[in-house]
């Protein structure tokens, strides 16, 4: 078996049976600012399926998110509470896509290759994003 297919391994058995080496690493990454520039990525197997290289060029952002629902202010005018639509409102975009948009705004020099799922808490939910120069060549 190769190196790759034993970490995909480990992290499905980490996120069926042990969160709490996640849930550890969440309280630090709570403190960090949303989005963050990392040094490797957290699951090195993921990232190189999507295409992610250790080499020049190539860089991984993790981006928290919070896992909270839209907001729209509530009418003025008479309404049944049914009919009010503040409640139950769900954004049109996936909290992946929101992460995207969200590095590519901060890093505009920089091409998204990918992004993949890492933990998600009660209140945030983490990605991380890979990146890589537009100038650079493979």
């Amino acid at each position: 078996m190769d190196m790759y297919k034993q970490i995909a391994q480990t992290w499905r058995k980490i996120y069926k049976e042990n969160l709490e080496v996640l849930r550890i690493r969440a309280e630090k990454w709570r403190r960090e600012k949303a989005i963050i520039r990392i040094d490797k990525p957290t699951r090195l197997d993921r990232a190189r399926r999507l295409g992610y290289k250790a080499k020049k060029g190539y860089i991984i952002v993790r981006v928290r998110l919070s896992r909270k629902g839209k907001r729209v202010k509530r009418p003025r005018s008479g309404r049944r509470p049914k009919h009010m639509g503040v409640v139950k409102i769900k954004p049109n975009v996936n909290y992946k896509e929101t992460a995207v948009n969200r590095v590519k705004e901060k890093y505009p020099n920089m091409e998204v290759l990918n992004a993949y799922y890492v933990y998600k808490d009660g209140k945030y939910i983490w990605y991380e994003v890979i990146l890589k120069d537009k100038n650079m060549e493979d």
